[in-house]
């Protein structure tokens, strides 16, 4: 009877939650305009695309004589990157503290120094410094990097939009609005909780900002200070690697209640330093010099092919870490009809769930099964069996790892069989960007809008093959970029696994499936009323694009500016009008 009531009536789906704005950086250049994504499958693009790919990274490198050889080179995975002495630090000479015991017996210590085995990064482009980018450089002199790229990566999103922040918040009450965002591993450069842990060793002072900006939500703090000035809701969930879907179910759910209207939702993780490297080093996770001859059975002193160093469901040997700072601005869809703005796709629902008790507090355990199993299922629900089986796709978590190529396939064989998929496909945006940890879902959310937006799955393209002791029945993993049309595929499905048991799984709808449902949920003036004022973002969020890749516009960093005082404050015993904003806060 359940079966027959399945197949009898039309799928159901709760209100939707639209995407209205994508920005960030990463190894693979800015988000918005689709850039970074364009730069992924830039062998795929035509002559044009790929023109306007290399003119973007040509801004972001601020060396307009470099070579498209030389962008694309210095882009993505790759050696570490030390042209113009960008590095803070040397990996060929990094400094650490020795012990020995002096002819009393006494504890003592010497300044020695090592070469990392670990060679390649994710780094962010050649010649990109965050800090420069601000409206003034000087202002962020002492700010972590992450939260450097933070104020770059929330201001791409608000930028990609197309209309002007305080033109949304006239059609919002303060409260509506909310900031989901934070780091996984806090921030552990100089600038922050590294650099006051390291002080006493190093014989420096200790400074009043390295506590407060190295907290891990100070992500969050930083957006809505410095550049929203939000009062709205703000938190900072934080879920090892899969802590941008913890964030992007914490703003759904907000709009999906009715609480929030409108919400900003992001992870800036910069974990480029060698403490952080030599910690996973430790864990045997990462893919060093050594392991890469190894895999490649490459003679002493023989140079390993870094840019394939990640090679997720391949032949692989650890993964390789990333810096990353990624956005999305979500709304209700009523808010994007009213004001017309661009849709680059909508969220499902994300499911989250522990390992229960584990072996090893590092190894995967069965919590991801569940959250995956839930998200298909889910799917299934909103739009019906053959969406699912026919028209959806994966965005692996692939870390790289021997332990996560078999773990993680298995999940999705096996599901596959249960829910009667025949040949899933499967991809791994790691195995171009990295592991950029917190961030590692916002890679993959990025990536997916890009697959819609240019009709291309990104490849595995740094293996030639699957390894033999991955699970490859009902899967098809793809080794190449390709072209697909995005109407036949309107579900793509995130999946993340992280340390300690943090796994969550989300599936994001096409922006043509959205469309679609949008225009069957209103009356023709309505739609034709949106699609009119669409035109008008649509050439903004277009004019933004090429104006950020010649270098016109700097991020959104407001310091010291419309701050709120008591006095500005109106308070009746129903609501609280804030000075600047049309709409109140309702008691």
């Amino acid at each position: 009877m359940q079966r027959e009531q399945l197949e009898t009536h039309p799928p159901q789906h709760p209100p939707l939650v639209v995407i209205a704005g994508l920005g960030g950086i990463s190894a693979a250049g800015r988000s918005s305009g689709h850039q970074a994504f364009r730069r992924i499958v830039f062998d795929a693009l035509n002559g044009d695309k790929q023109a306007s790919t290399i003119k973007a990274l040509q801004q972001l490198s601020g060396h307009s004589e470099l070579s498209t050889e030389e962008l694309l080179a210095h882009s993505l995975i790759r050696e570490w990157d030390r042209k113009w002495d960008k590095l803070p630090w040397n990996p060929d000479a990094v400094p650490f503290h020795k012990a020995f015991k002096d002819e009393h017996g006494n504890q003592c210590w010497r300044l020695e120094s090592k070469r990392l085995n670990v060679r390649s990064a994710a780094q962010l482009p050649l010649g990109f410094d965050p800090a420069k980018q601000y409206p003034s450089p000087g202002q962020a002199k002492h700010h972590p990097r992450g939260l450097q790229m933070a104020v770059y990566g929330a201001s791409d999103a608000l930028g990609s939009m197309g209309i002007k922040w305080e033109v949304i918040c006239d059609h919002l009450s303060p409260d509506q609005i909310g900031v989901y965002a934070s780091s996984a591993m806090g921030q552990l450069d100089s600038d922050g909780h590294g650099g006051m842990l390291q002080a006493p060793l190093v014989g420096k002072r200790t400074s009043s900002k390295q506590c407060p900006l190295g907290l891990a939500e100070m992500t969050a703090d930083f957006i809505n200070a410095y550049v929203l000035g939000n009062v709205g809701a703000t938190g900072a969930n934080v879920g090892a690697c899969a802590t941008f879907l913890y964030n992007l179910k914490a703003g759904t759910d907000d709009i999906r209640s009715g609480k929030r209207r409108l919400v900003m939702i992001g992870t800036s993780e910069a974990p480029l330093v060698p403490e952080i490297i030599e910690g996973y080093n430790a864990m045997t996770a990462l893919a060093t010099e050594e392991k890469l001859r190894q895999l490649d059975n490459l003679q002493d002193k023989e140079k390993p092919d870094y840019q394939k160093a990640s090679r997720p469901f391949g032949n692989n040997v650890g993964f390789t870490l990333a810096e990353s700072s990624q956005f999305v601005v979500l709304c209700d869809a009523q808010l994007a009809l009213e004001l017309g703005l661009n849709i680059y796709g909508a969220v499902g629902e994300t499911f989250i769930h522990a390992d229960g008790h584990k072996k090893s507090i590092s190894g995967p355990g069965i919590g991801n099964y569940i959250t995956m199993g839930k998200a298909m299922a889910e799917a299934q629900r909103w739009f019906g069996k053959e969406a699912l089986t026919q028209g959806s796709f994966v965005q692996a978590h692939g870390s790289s790892t021997p332990q996560n190529r078999t773990t993680e396939s298995e999940i999705y064989s096996r599901l596959a069989k249960a829910f009667e998929i025949k040949d899933w496909p499967i991809t791994a945006v790691k195995a171009h960007l990295g592991h950029s940890l917190a961030s590692a879902s916002a890679d993959q959310l990025f990536t997916t809008l890009g697959c819609w937006a240019e009709g291309l799955l990104p490849g595995i393209t740094s293996t030639t093959e699957i390894a033999d002791d991955v699970h490859s029945e009902n899967l098809n993993y793809l080794l190449q970029h390709q072209q697909f049309d995005p109407q036949d595929k309107p579900i793509a499905f995130l999946n993340s696994k992280g340390f300690g048991g943090n796994n969550a799984s989300s599936f994001i709808i096409s922006p043509q499936k959205t469309h679609e449902l949008l225009e069957q949920s209103t009356d023709s003036e309505q739609w034709n009323s949106y699609l009119n004022r669409n035109e008008v973002i649509r050439k903004a969020s277009s004019e933004y694009d090429q104006q950020m890749s010649e270098g016109k516009i700097k991020p959104r960093y407001l310091f010291g500016e419309n701050v709120l005082e008591p006095e500005d404050l109106k308070i009746t015993g129903s609501e609280i009008w804030l000075k600047g904003w049309k709409e109140s806060i309702k008691l």
